[in-house]
């Protein structure tokens, strides 16, 4: 009868097999609890995202609320000194310029308001006075209530049109808010005294012997139109063209009167 064999076992390798199954056991405990460590985690984060803001004072963080701004100044302290107004007379009867009032500078652009004026000299009658006005900066009323001042070094005939800053003045009559006294950009339409019915008088008239570029400021021009008689008459027939349709006017860029 033949012999059945065995597995030989020896004592160290018994201990190695229970070595290794309790490595086992270890790493996959281990995995189990750094799992549910990442689950809660996030949990407890997105809590703290969504954690309402303290209303506390002392612990808060967002800024305080600020308060509105101051509205500006909006009195005129371009003519302090420089007006002259007179005395002795009804204070309801002093222009605009020789009040000062008290706007309130938070009104609606376009809106008619009442204000207290009181008057800057010695005048009869009541010292306060109620005026009504239109809610605008001096700067925004039409350009009929206010008056600019010319400028005759710019060319009035140029394409584009050229423009220059003027200094204007609001009428005494009218009340408005801030300076009384602003610049404006303006187009350049001044005038030297030039009449276009004279020029195209003369280029029709005199034309031949260049009358109309004399008259013009044109001088080089006339006298080369006076020896050449005119340019045997096609130059004052273009002369004649080109101040009927205003392309021709004062040597100087002005515009006609």
């Amino acid at each position: 009868m033949p012999h059945q064999l065995r597995p030989v076992t020896s004592p160290s390798m018994t201990r190695g097999a229970s070595l290794l199954k309790w490595s086992f056991v270890f790493i996959i405990l281990t995995g189990c609890a750094s799992s549910s460590l990442e689950d809660t985690r996030p949990q407890d984060e997105t809590n703290k995202s969504y954690k309402p803001a303290s209303n506390n004072l002392t612990g808060s963080s967002e800024p305080a609320p600020r308060l509105p701004p101051t509205p500006e100044n909006c009195s005129d302290h371009s003519q302090l000194g420089s007006v002259v107004c007179p005395e002795n007379q009804q204070c309801h009867e002093l222009s605009k310029e020789c009040l000062k009032c008290d706007f309130n500078c938070t009104c609606v652009y376009g809106q008619e308001v009442n204000v207290t004026c009181r008057p800057r000299v010695s005048c009869k009658g009541k010292q306060e006075i109620t005026v009504p006005m239109i809610c605008r900066y001096c700067y925004q009323t039409s350009h009929w209530e206010h008056t600019c001042l010319g400028n005759n070094q710019c060319r009035a005939v140029h394409s584009p049109r050229e423009t220059f800053t003027s200094n204007c003045t609001v009428n005494s009559d009218v009340l408005c808010l801030g300076n009384r006294v602003f610049r404006k950009k303006l187009y350049c339409n001044w005038t030297s005294g030039y009449k276009w019915s004279t020029a195209l008088l003369l280029s029709i008239t005199l034309g031949g012997f260049g009358a109309d570029r004399f008259y013009l400021g044109h001088w080089q021009e006339g006298i080369g139109k006076l020896f050449s008689f005119g340019g045997l008459g096609v130059w004052t027939i273009i002369d004649v063209i080109l101040i009927a349709i205003r392309y021709l006017g004062p040597a100087d860029h002005s515009l006609y009167i």
